[in-house]
C-alpha cells in the first residue's frame, strides 16, 4: 500500500466538492482511495497556517499514484475545478505502509 499525507488551503469550498465529485470516479480506475479526510479550523503548527483541509490517499503502489495524477481526464478536471478552488497544497508525507 502506498499512501499520501496531503494539506490544503481550500479557498472555494463549493467548487472544491465539484473537484472532488468529478476526480474520485478516476481516482478509483487506479485503485485510489481516501483513507483520512479531515476539514480542519485551526492549524497550531506546520508550513502554513493557512491549511483547512488533511486527507491520505491511498494507492496499491507508488506506479499507480503516478499514472493517476498524469492521467489525462484527471488533469482535465483538475483544471476544471481544483486550480480555482484551492491555493496552496502541501505534500506532507508520502508512505508504503
Amino acid at each position: 500500500m502506498f499512501e499520501i499525507l496531503v494539506g490544503l488551503h481550500v479557498t472555494h469550498a463549493s467548487m472544491y466538492k465539484g473537484y472532488r465529485a468529478a476526480m474520485t470516479p478516476i481516482l478509483r480506475e487506479y485503485g485510489g482511495s481516501f483513507s483520512t479526510d479531515f476539514i480542519v479550523e485551526e492549524t497550531l503548527m506546520g508550513p502554513s497556517n493557512k491549511i483547512n483541509r488533511v486527507f491520505t490517499l491511498r494507492f496499491s503502489n507508488e506506479s499507480d499514484k503516478t499514472c493517476f495524477f498524469k492521467d489525462e481526464h484527471y488533469q482535465n478536471v483538475k483544471s476544471q475545478y481544483f486550480n480555482d478552488s484551492v491555493s496552496e497544497v502541501y505534500i506532507l508525507s508520502e508512505y508504503s505502509c
